[in-house]
């Protein structure tokens, strides 16, 4: 049973290795947004005239979006979640779930203030908050408050104004009651029933009620992410947070059970992958049992085993420094290290990853939802240049200047050779100007 999944059991003797590595490199790179590639034009041509009809058609255009994407018909007056709303899933929430939530809350403001920088004194810079962020939870199967909390709590640790969230009706017609008690408990209460590209379009350039913002964070699909990037020109991103993935880099120490059980948090996102790279090939051949083994307990069955073979793999290296430089170049968004007492040693050689998880009991599920660092992540190999979301993610710095007239004229003469040089002859005479007699 579940034979269909050896061929995701690739090793470094093989001769076309290097080729399957970036297949898979590349088919996950894609599941972030849609690329620049021939096969990806349409999608995104698709993307771009959503959001330039959002753009030019407003309201009108949400709602024709809403009813073909989401199947519900809302009137204007229905976008906005009320006060009443946001009350009554408050109310209704299970109190240990809201316990929890609590605790979770507690945990990311302590991180993020730890770490927030806009505290930092210094005459040559100053720190201010973004005025306005949006939020964009995606409408999943389940509801995603622990997203609520990763994307929410730094803005409000930055001091960020005014927070909007918006997410597709994909419950009775309506946000997920648990999204919205999230957001209550949060005291957030600009919340919208709008998703997809549609949503994002609104956040950037406004729509009837719903007023632009100066920052888009969150995850989400292709669409969604597509989006984010098409209007990076005009709004602030925080990065291209797609369909989830980690990498699992394991030796003969790791437990195969644990790293096939982590392998599968992510794969049952549907779409999501989880990659394995080793030195062991016992390790290996261990892994892909245990996959084919757990996997018949999962409800999920099938989308999973889709996912496992689209997008993952278990790949057999000569070496450890060969895993690294590979593990560099994926730059995953999840990154575990399951390697026993080598595994801190490894991770201080590791460049590219949106976050770490150090040792056998720091599965993925623990940063997700309680650690404290923020869960929203690059993906699509984009940990090469974006990070983690944080509190500093809704700060902009801006450079203070303030010279007397004794310091300018020491470097008077450096300046106007500098100005002069590039053939700026005014900004030269406005540096002369100050020093004449």
């Amino acid at each position: 049973m579940n034979d269909q999944l050896d061929k995701i059991l690739i090793k470094y003797d093989q001769p076309d290795f290097k080729d399957r590595l970036e297949s898979l490199f590349s088919s996950i790179a894609e599941l972030a947004f849609f690329g620049f590639g021939e096969s990806q034009k349409t999608n995104r041509q698709n993307v771009e005239n959503i959001v330039n009809d959002v753009y030019e058609r407003e309201t009108e255009a949400l709602l024709e979006y809403t009813e073909k994407f989401d199947r519900i018909k809302l009137s204007p007056e229905q976008f906005r979640v009320s006060k009443k709303d946001l009350e009554k899933a408050h109310k209704e929430i299970d109190s240990k779930l809201l316990k929890s939530i609590r605790q979770a809350i507690e945990n990311v403001r302590k991180y993020q203030e730890e770490i927030y920088i806009g505290n930092f004194k210094h005459p040559g810079i100053k720190y201010t908050p973004i005025e306005s962020v949006g939020i964009y939870i995606p409408g999943a199967s389940a509801p995603l408050p622990s997203t609520v909390i990763m994307t929410a709590v730094p803005a409000q640790v930055a001091k960020v104004k005014r927070v909007v969230v918006v997410s597709p009706p994909r419950y009775k017609g309506a946000i997920h009651p648990i999204i919205l008690a999230v957001c209550f408990e949060l005291s957030i209460d600009e919340i919208y029933r709008i998703g997809g590209a549609q949503a994002v379009a609104a956040l950037a350039y406004g729509a009837g009620e719903i007023h632009e913002v100066d920052k888009i964070v969150g995850p989400g699909n292709q669409w969604v992410q597509t989006a984010k990037y098409l209007v990076s020109a005009d709004v602030g991103i925080d990065s291209i947070a797609g369909p989830s993935e980690v990498l699992i880099i394991a030796n003969d120490k790791a437990n195969p059970s644990w790293v096939a059980a982590d392998m599968l948090s992510q794969a049952e996102h549907a779409p999501g992958s989880a990659v394995v790279f080793t030195d062991s090939q016992k390790l290996a051949n261990k892994v892909l049992a245990e996959l084919k083994k757990q996997i018949n307990q999962l409800e999920r069955f099938k989308e999973t085993i889709e996912c496992l073979e689209k997008y993952s793999a278990i790949a057999v290296f000569e070496n450890m420094e060969d895993i690294v430089g590979e593990a560099n170049d994926f730059a995953s968004e999840h990154l575990e290290i399951q390697c026993g007492d080598e595994s801190k040693e490894i991770a201080k050689h590791i460049t590219n990853a949106g976050a770490i998880f150090i040792g056998d009991y720091s599965p993925v599920a623990v940063g997700d939802y309680w650690a404290g660092p923020s869960h929203t992540l690059p993906t699509g190999m984009t940990a090469r240049f974006f990070s983690a979301l944080s509190a500093n993610d809704f700060i902009k710095s801006t450079s203070i200047i303030e010279y007397d007239k004794k310091k300018l004229a020491e470097s008077a003469e450096d300046i106007i050779r500098l100005a002069e040089a590039e053939g700026l002859d005014a900004h030269a005479k406005s540096i002369k100007i100050r020093l004449q007699k």
